[in-house]
């Protein structure tokens, strides 16, 4: 049976949702100095430059942004082939010392944000870790929680939630897909 689709989050609704984030980062931190947001490739990075942008238009802040590619950290890499696929890993500045935001698109399972404080850690040692996330799907296997959510979704078993950013995929969207049992 074909999966059904609804749309989570419109462009505009995304939109508003990323600029509540910023709003929340900014509150959570007491504002923006000493802040640096560090996106998981490949649709945490675009998202975190969101934030940033709105950050800046709101405080008139300029705040650092990084990228992670966790590829190398994930604790599943035996099962992504011969010759995994690494993005670049780019961190604007020391972060000993600082605030870090770690941002993603989806939180699922947690293995994903492990791997990422695995490789900030070898990078320097932040004075505080912060992870903001688009979409949590629950689904932990990990201890891991989000301290700023733009939408919490319920996803039934063997459901999927796409996220598209206009930067890669020419369009904003947040889409849930579930393929229906028989």
């Amino acid at each position: 049976m074909p999966p059904t689709s609804s749309i989570v989050l419109s462009a505009k609704a995304l939109e508003r949702t990323v600029s509540r984030m910023a709003d929340e980062i900014i509150e959570q931190n007491d504002g923006a100095e000493g802040l640096i947001l560090v996106g998981i490739q490949r649709r945490g990075v675009q998202i975190a430059a969101r934030i940033a942008a709105v950050i800046k238009a709101r405080e008139d802040v300029t705040v650092p942004l990084g990228a992670l590619d966790i590829t190398l950290y994930r604790d599943d890499l035996q099962t992504v082939g011969p010759r995994p696929v690494v993005g670049q890993t780019n961190l604007p500045c020391d972060l000993e010392g600082q605030r870090v935001v770690i941002v993603d698109d989806v939180l699922f399972t947690g293995r994903t944000i492990r791997a990422a404080l695995d490789e900030l850690a070898d990078f320097g040692r932040p004075s505080r870790v912060g992870l903001a996330v688009l979409i949590d799907r629950g689904g932990r296997e990990l201890p891991i929680q989000p301290g700023v959510v733009g939408k919490h979704v319920e996803v039934p078993a063997g459901g999927r939630v796409d996220v598209f950013i206009t930067e890669l995929d020419g369009r904003d969207e947040v889409v849930l897909n579930v393929t229906e049992r028989t």
